[in-house]
């Protein structure tokens, strides 16, 4: 995400003095709302796992779920660029592409 983006996000909440409400924990809950908004989008689909017909719901939702990350980030004094990297590290070790290519199953299952 582009620094632009970040600090128009931090704008629009300080703009509105709101970082005053924004603690870790309400941030969590709030990601975590957001995120199950998100999922619904997909409630009772059954079978049909498509984003057809939906991309305007998900892009709203999944926006939502992208502006608490970055709220989480500011409150608990993250960089998420750092965070992510040092993620995708961790992950290529416990998922190697020999041993996880093409498959779902856990990294304690390869």
């Amino acid at each position: 995400m582009r620094e632009e983006t970040i600090n128009k996000i931090l704008k629009f909440r300080d703009d509105r003095d709101w970082k005053q409400f924004h603690n870790p924990k309400d941030l969590a809950i709030s990601i975590s709302l957001e995120a199950a908004e998100l999922l619904e989008v997909f409630q009772w689909s059954g079978a049909d796992v498509s984003n057809e017909g939906k991309q305007d719901k998900i892009k709203e939702e999944l926006a939502d779920v992208v502006n608490y990350c970055v709220l989480m980030a500011d409150a608990c004094e993250l960089n998420l660029d750092e965070i992510v990297q040092e993620k995708i590290k961790i992950n290529e070790r416990k998922y190697p592409v020999e041993k996880a290519k093409g498959r779902k199953d856990k990294y304690d299952k390869l």
